[in-house]
């Protein structure tokens, strides 16, 4: 999900080695040199707004401008930060790259024989630099689907943020909240489990619509449909659910829906089966709009992964899905329900769910 990305990012980033030790990064190096047979280099851009690519391979999440990893078959990594003088030390805690340099050492940097990865983030001008070096982001995009055990117990502790924050908003709403009331109460529960990072939408008309917290709204709402993103060890977990004071009988089909999908989900499962039974479940309701295009997505350390809805596309041991299923009969019910999903080799797991 796309959501209202803050201006700077201030939750604890610092690199965990216990957590996410540096043999898992330089594994997936030595995976993308296997991608990228021909290269003699590698150059990986990231910005505060988009660095999944950059924290995959370095840890790296930058705070206020663009960083750049360079990485050579030959030579030792190396980071290039924006931002002057003082992000040097700044980045030290956040990387297990050693060699950190300003970003305008580029300039005396071989290009030769290399490949660009999220050139797409960069400037006109920065882009302009490495000429028509060859795009690898699709390449990486594909190895970081399937996920490691340390990514998956990352994502694990995500998601049990999340449950904290959702059971938090729940709650409130059930209290007589109003909605900013609701909302806080989630993001204290995530905040009190260390999120680097959390993101709201919710609905002020019945789940119709979604919009981002950006105001104070001192009125209550029945039932609220939430959106929640929480981030931690550089990892995102996402979740939809309609909090409600009494039954709701839609949600309650998307719920059943949600759960045919799920058991539905092993290695090879096609996705547009999966897709079809949703369809073919829903009976007199229709699409919601949030979910009608991506109502699957691989989950990792991005929230914008490529929604995964290709006619061929088919679960995969080690991937991790959020799965969505809304409904509506276009008028006043409306629901989103929602779970993430571990993929194994005889079915799936739940991580986190709405019901």
């Amino acid at each position: 999900m796309l959501t209202v990305h803050p201006t700077l990012l201030i939750g604890p980033a610092d690199w965990q080695p216990e957590c996410m030790p540096e043999t898992e990064f330089n594994a997936r190096v030595e995976d993308l040199w296997r991608s990228v047979p021909e290269a003699a280099r590698v150059f990986l851009c990231g910005t505060p707004r988009h660095h999944a690519e950059l924290a995959y391979l370095t840890n790296l999440v930058p705070k206020l401008e663009p960083a750049l990893a360079l990485l050579s078959r030959t030579e030792p990594p190396r980071l290039l930060v924006g931002g002057g003088p003082n992000m040097l030390g700044a980045s030290r805690p956040l990387t297990w790259i050693r060699d950190i340099a300003p970003l305008k050492a580029l300039d005396g940097v071989d290009k030769s024989n290399g490949v660009l990865i999220g050139g797409g983030y960069m400037t006109s001008a920065a882009r302009r630099a490495f000429g028509e070096m060859p795009d690898a982001t699709p390449l990486l995009w594909t190895q970081m689907r399937r996920k490691s055990s340390f990514e998956r117990a990352a994502i694990g502790e995500a998601c049990a943020t999340l449950s904290a924050a959702m059971a938090a908003v729940s709650k409130a709403q059930r209290a007589g909240a109003d909605v900013t009331g609701a909302i806080l109460a989630g993001e204290r529960a995530a905040n009190e489990r260390g999120a680097q990072d959390v993101r709201a939408l919710f609905s002020v008309d019945g789940g119709r619509t979604l919009q981002p917290f950006e105001t104070l709204i001192a009125r209550t709402v029945d039932p609220l449909q939430i959106y929640l993103a929480v981030r931690q060890y550089n990892y995102w977990a996402e979740g939809f659910v309609l909090a409600a004071r009494r039954p709701s009988p839609i949600a309650e089909k998307a719920a059943a829906l949600l759960r045919a999908a799920i058991a539905a989900i092993k290695p090879g499962a096609s996705a547009g089966a999966v897709a079809q039974m949703i369809e073919t479940g829903r009976a007199r309701y229709g699409v919601h709009a949030v979910t009608a295009d991506a109502w699957a997505t691989s989950l990792g350390t991005a929230l914008e992964e490529p929604p995964f809805t290709g006619s061929g596309a088919t679960f995969e041991t080690g991937e991790i899905y959020s799965l969505k299923v809304g409904l509506t009969d276009n008028a006043d019910q409306n629901a989103i329900v929602s779970a993430m999903v571990a993929v194994r080799e005889d079915g799936s797991d739940v991580l986190w769910t709405a019901d």
